[in-house]
């Protein structure tokens, strides 16, 4: 038997991620690490946190090279990470050496395990009216909507159809709280939580719609910094998820669990999904890039056709995900990064990848008309910019009513 291993220890900069090992038996290790994609002085203008958190932090090291992943890595986008940066990596990709990106949305194979995942919050207001927009440079808006839902990249994953093994998310399926010890939560951690349980608000809607739809043996979620577990049965069939979120990463909390997920032998490296590159291949023709909502039912291409297609070229390649490639130089401590770095740089992985199924490259399309360009989407963002979500937990947790209080009042469109 294989084991999936999600995260270590050692990588102290890394949240909502798995990392990937193959052992003896099968098991997995879960944690809620940071993982803010930082790579340079510059991608702190993208990555959307209040002032006193805007580090270069250490994954520059591993984007560098200097430092490795001790073993393969997966993780998805949350609410603070270098948007500019998985933005090159919308399909997914690797972010550093042995550190992959599930992309906005996407699903790979792992030692004949199938990981799904979706990147990002859910905001209602952006989720069906908006398409992805944004591009970097950002503005005090951009930088805070770019990680928001789209319904899009649901949609996709909602055509998955072969079974899940793993799905990743990073706000909690809205409901989540009826499977499991509410009381406790509320009691122990959480007991400002307690009137959107009550009003169904806390979480995302996006992902219990996936949670109902894919029914992954398990699903883990951060963002809330607490642990929770819950046991979900789906309906006649007998299926149930097993669903865990865990706190972040500190002394004294609960950002780390072992357990064990049976699968057969299988490649002990991430691959691509045939199903979900046929379903990306199909929907890209649709893929909304202004502020215009997708028109699904402009994606004609037949998705049986498409995985014929899709299967022929990754059996060319093994399956086998493009190899990792610096796209801006690194962070040096003894020296400041050039301005003149490209805002939308084109990544080898994402050119190469689109190349091989057919499709051309649209992440610098202008977000007014949709068609190429290399004019900036939006203005700078000023270096002293301060920004604070109220649909955010910050990266030092909301500890107390008055901060909770205070974000509403900020806020009052909160969903």
């Amino acid at each position: 038997m294989e084991t999936l291993t999600m995260c270590t220890r050692q990588s102290n900069t890394i949240n909502r991620f798995t990392t990937l090992k193959s052992i003896s038996s099968s098991a997995a290790a879960i944690s809620r690490l940071t993982l803010l994609a930082v790579r340079n002085e510059k991608d702190m203008d993208s990555l959307s946190v209040p002032i006193k958190y805007r580090e270069v932090k250490s994954f520059w090291k591993y984007y560098s090279g200097q430092e490795v992943a001790p073993v393969p890595t997966i993780f998805i986008g949350g609410n603070h990470e270098a948007s500019n940066y998985l933005w090159e990596l919308y399909y997914g990709g690797w972010a550093a050496t042995n550190i992959y990106f599930l992309g906005y949305a996407g699903a790979v194979k792992y030692c004949n395990l199938r990981i799904g995942g979706l990147s990002g919050i859910y905001n209602g207001q952006d989720y069906r009216s908006v398409g992805h927009f944004e591009r970097p440079p950002y503005n005090k808006n951009t930088i805070r909507s770019v990680y928001h839902v789209r319904e899009y990249d649901v949609h996709k994953l909602m055509q998955l159809e072969e079974p899940l093994d793993i799905f990743l998310s990073h706000d909690w399926p809205v409901g989540i709280t009826d499977y499991g010890d509410s009381k406790v939560l509320l009691i122990q951690q959480k007991p400002y939580f307690q009137e959107e349980i009550e009003t169904r608000t806390l979480g995302s809607k996006p992902a219990a719609l996936l949670l109902e739809k894919l029914k992954p043996r398990y699903w883990f979620s951060a963002h809330l910094h607490c642990k929770f577990a819950a046991s979900i049965q789906h309906g006649s069939d007998g299926s149930v998820t097993k669903f865990l979120a865990l706190d972040k990463c500190a002394p004294g909390k609960n950002f780390l669990q072992i357990i064990e997920v049976e699968s057969e032998p299988g490649a002990v490296e991430i691959l691509y999904d045939e199903e979900w590159l046929a379903i990306t291949r199909k929907f890209n023709s649709v893929f909304p890039l202004t502020q215009r909502r997708a028109n699904f039912s402009s994606a004609a291409m037949n998705i049986e056709e498409s995985r014929e297609w899709v299967r022929k070229k990754l059996e060319e390649r093994q399956f086998k995900p493009f190899e990792f490639v610096k796209t801006v130089p690194a962070y040096n401590p003894s020296q400041r990064v050039f301005d003149s770095i490209p805002d939308i740089p084109q990544n080898p992985q994402t050119l190469s990848l689109l190349e091989l199924l057919g499709l051309p490259y649209l992440l610098d399309s202008s977000p007014v008309t949709g068609e190429r360009t290399a004019i900036p989407a939006s203005p700078a963002l000023p270096s002293d910019f301060q920004t604070y979500d109220s649909e955010e937990i910050p990266i030092d947790d909301i500890d107390d009513l008055e901060e909770i209080a205070e974000a509403k009042a900020d806020d009052p469109t909160r969903e």
